[in-house]
């Protein structure tokens, strides 16, 4: 399924909002690249960085949700957009929300634009290679 039809088979009340989000992740974030995938048994937009999803964007019966591997990896962005985007709800690694008021899109962008900061593969190498040095011991 193309991205088009994913959103064009979401309700219609949600479909600029997807959209909207959709090619705000490209626009700042230019390491990734969408497609529909499966995650968490529902089809959704992954964004992937060299084969590895960053982020995802998923529309469910009660509210749409915004996976992003950097808030869960670096707890000061989960705080500072906690604290920036009171009426969505978050989780550990996403926030759930109903409708852009509970995620303002200039909010979205900085949000995305700090975590395309965040090298995953980085913090992948840093904690295996620890990980290494501990089994040394």
């Amino acid at each position: 399924m193309e991205i088009k039809q994913f959103i064009s088979n979401q309700a219609a009340d949600r479909q600029n909002n997807l959209t909207q989000l959709y090619q705000l992740i490209l626009d700042n974030d230019t390491s990734v690249v969408a497609e529909i995938e499966v995650m968490m048994r529902m089809e959704m937009i992954l964004y992937k960085t060299k084969g590895m999803m960053k982020y995802g964007l998923a529309s469910g019966k009660k509210h749409m949700s915004l996976h992003i591997l950097p808030i869960y990896m670096q707890p000061t962005l989960h705080e500072k957009y906690k604290l920036l985007l009171p009426k969505a709800s978050f989780q550990k690694g996403c926030i759930n929300f109903i409708n852009e008021d509970q995620m303002p899109l200039d909010i979205v962008k900085e949000l995305i634009i700090d975590s395309a900061k965040v090298d995953l593969f980085k913090i992948r190498e840093d904690y295996l290679n620890s990980k290494k040095a501990k089994n040394k011991k």
